[in-house]
């Protein structure tokens, strides 16, 4: 289920639930939940959901850990232990080590260029794509996307129209680079926040979608991926897979969030994020996807971002 179209149809500006239907609306999150709306809601093109995702987590407290193997010239192999939440954390460090400085203008565009490739589970030749993206900065302007592909352009914003998480740059900003703020300030949905209270255990789920959405952005302001990989680090159920895999050159280490209402587990083939083994830099996403009646691992990295002047423009 892309449970980016459940949030299309989310108000944030209706009046609050109580406490017990909002439990029963998020544990029912992948499975139902299409809130009524009292404004036009942006649609989001499945090719921002190819972005950098992160599948959202239950409230089973586990944190695996992996064992990796060192090598250092003749000596034995030693190991050592990492957890979900030193790969994120060191994802975090490695972000806020390695993000762009920029400050785009409302008139001007992100660009995004990103690879993916299909391979049939059954076997077969692997299918790779090119896609380029350009994304208006504050939805005044047309933008244009790509996906396995299909080329279309995206309309402007209508006035009311709004999405959650934000994705204009001038309301990117205003969200906190502090990891409990930042988890406190999606969950409550564009209200006023209570940073005091704790996140509950069916609050979780909501909480992971709406930071996968933030970072499904190529470029954010600074320090706010840093923070949203700090806020992931603090979900319950994440999980590290055992084992090190090969991705795009690097040797990998992944990350896989359980999936669903509390008590659920992760299925086989789920979205699996990479981090590079020595810096814990974000690599991308393994998945599987379905395609006219086909599965396919399906492996998905940014190659290239940044802010133009213009769409087509590449900087």
């Amino acid at each position: 289920m892309n449970e980016i179209e459940l949030l299309r149809e989310w108000d944030a500006d209706a009046p609050p639930l109580s406490d017990a239907a909002r439990a029963r609306a998020r544990f029912r999150l992948h499975q139902a939940m299409q809130a009524p709306a009292a404004r036009t809601r942006v649609p989001v093109h499945r090719r921002q959901l190819l972005r950098v995702g992160v599948a959202c987590a239950t409230a089973a407290a586990v944190t695996a850990t992996v064992v990796v193997s060192q090598h250092t010239g003749e000596n034995a192999p030693r190991t050592r232990t990492v957890s979900a939440t030193t790969v994120l954390r060191g994802a975090a460090a490695e972000a806020l080590r390695t993000e762009k400085q920029l400050a785009p203008r409302d008139d001007q565009f992100i660009y995004t260029k990103e690879v993916i490739e299909r391979r049939p589970v059954s076997g077969g030749p692997v299918k790779k794509w090119v896609d380029e993206s350009w994304s208006s900065v504050d939805g005044s302007k047309k933008g244009y996307v790509s996906e396995l592909g299909h080329k279309q352009w995206v309309p402007v914003f209508q006035p009311g129209q709004s999405t959650w998480p934000p994705s204009k740059w001038s309301e990117l900003k205003k969200l906190p680079t502090d990891p409990g703020k930042l988890t406190a300030t999606l969950r409550d949905m564009g209200g006023k926040p209570d940073y005091g209270r704790p996140t509950r255990a069916d609050e979780w789920p909501m909480v992971q979608i709406f930071l996968s959405g933030l970072l499904r952005h190529s470029v954010l302001p600074k320090g706010l991926r840093s923070a949203a990989f700090e806020a992931l680090a603090t979900a319950p159920g994440v999980k590290v897979l055992p084992g090190r895999t090969e991705f795009n050159g690097h040797t990998a280490i992944g990350v896989r969030y359980v999936v669903g209402p509390p008590g659920t587990s992760a299925k086989d083939g789920g979205r699996l994020l990479l981090f590079d083994a020595k810096t814990y830099r974000y690599l991308g996403l393994r998945e599987r996807a379905t395609g006219k009646g086909t599965t396919y691992d399906q492996s998905q990295y940014i190659v290239a971002d940044g802010v133009v002047d213009r769409v087509f423009q590449r900087p």
